[in-house]
């Protein structure tokens, strides 16, 4: 059994590396902390990120900056509605050897990777989105009747366009209550847009390094799981999550008349790996109240929905969120 001085240095060394690693990410995709460290957070947790946000905001830059930055072996797949399952599964052909025998050979997609890159995800049709979430959940897709692993580790960083719903398809709610975080990627600031075109335009542009192996991240991944959190902590984040269903006894009045419906349990296991995932960006030993509150938003605003009537109001699902879970943590410190 590992020592809790063990435990501090091992976290202490990792939050060191991973400042390292930020640093080098941030050299390329410029002033977009709060991005970087959630791509980073979806990482550390072994889990998927769905990135929203317009064309030419860095979407791309990031994740090829991440697949260099954290030793791993990238690929990226560009979604249209014409994409078929076996275009990014693979297929079985029918090889024919010297001596006229013939056998069927697997030639492996691009989803054989440690990380992949899902570019406009919601283009693709649900058939072949349903083969993508059997990858996302168990990690091995199923080519002519025979299981296959895709190993570890394996995330998927996939990017939605907002506005543009032309010829798309909705992801289904079960597809995105496997996405860990939603990221949502914002215009820069007037500085950072001058920094970008700065160091954009010139002769030469920052180059990324690498600063993990694809063995060190693994070890990353378990160091998180072995991190304590307190009870205090855990209470909150139950009662976080069930504040939102709106079937739930005791809920506020504005959840019951806003939500559709509610997140479920993998919120809570989401929620409970991101808040240590913060505190270890952060270099802390546990998490606290304001990791939950920081991380509400990104865990929980895909996995549910306001209704109609709240649709209909112009009712925001983000400043539902953000009001009730700091409403939740002002209670739980009064107490």
């Amino acid at each position: 059994m590992t020592e809790p001085a063990d435990l501090v240095s091992e976290i202490e060394a990792l939050e060191i590396k991973l400042q390292e690693a930020k640093a080098s990410i941030t050299r390329r995709f410029i002033g977009q902390e709060r991005v970087v460290d959630l791509t980073l957070t979806a990482l550390l947790c072994g889990g998927h990120a769905l990135l929203i946000g317009l064309p030419g905001l860095g979407k791309t830059r990031l994740v090829e900056t991440l697949s260099t930055v954290m030793g791993l072996h990238g690929n990226r797949i560009q979604f249209t509605p014409d994409l078929m399952p076996a275009d990014i599964l693979g297929s079985e052909v029918l090889d024919t050897a010297e001596d006229g025998s013939r056998h069927f050979r697997f030639i492996p997609g691009p989803i054989f990777c440690e990380l992949l890159m899902a570019d406009e995800i919601n283009r693709a049709s649900p058939r072949t989105q349903s083969a993508l979430l059997q990858a996302m959940q168990e990690r091995t897709v199923t080519v002519a009747g025979e299981d296959r692993d895709l190993g570890v580790p394996f995330h998927v960083l996939a990017t939605q366009n907002p506005i543009e719903q032309e010829g798309t398809y909705p992801l289904p709610e079960a597809q995105l209550d496997r996405f860990l975080v939603r990221i949502d990627v914002d215009y820069p600031d007037r500085q950072t847009e001058r920094d970008i075109l700065l160091a954009t335009t010139g002769v030469e542009e920052e180059a990324a390094h690498e600063i993990f192996t694809k063995e060190e991240l693994l070890a990353a991944q378990v160091l998180l799981r072995r991190m304590p959190v307190g009870d205090s902590v855990v209470e909150l984040i139950l009662d976080l999550v069930r504040a939102f269903r709106p079937e739930e006894a005791g809920v506020s009045e504005r959840v019951a008349e806003t939500v559709a419906w509610g997140p479920g349990p993998r919120a809570a296991q989401a929620l409970m790996m991101t808040v240590r995932a913060r505190a270890m960006l952060q270099g802390r030993l546990a998490p606290n109240a304001e990791d939950v509150l920081d991380m509400a938003r990104p865990v929980l605003s895909h996995r549910m929905a306001l209704n109609f009537a709240a649709r209909a109001r112009g009712d925001s699902l983000a400043d539902l969120i953000e009001s009730t879970a700091a409403g939740l943590v002002r209670t739980e410190a009064a107490a």
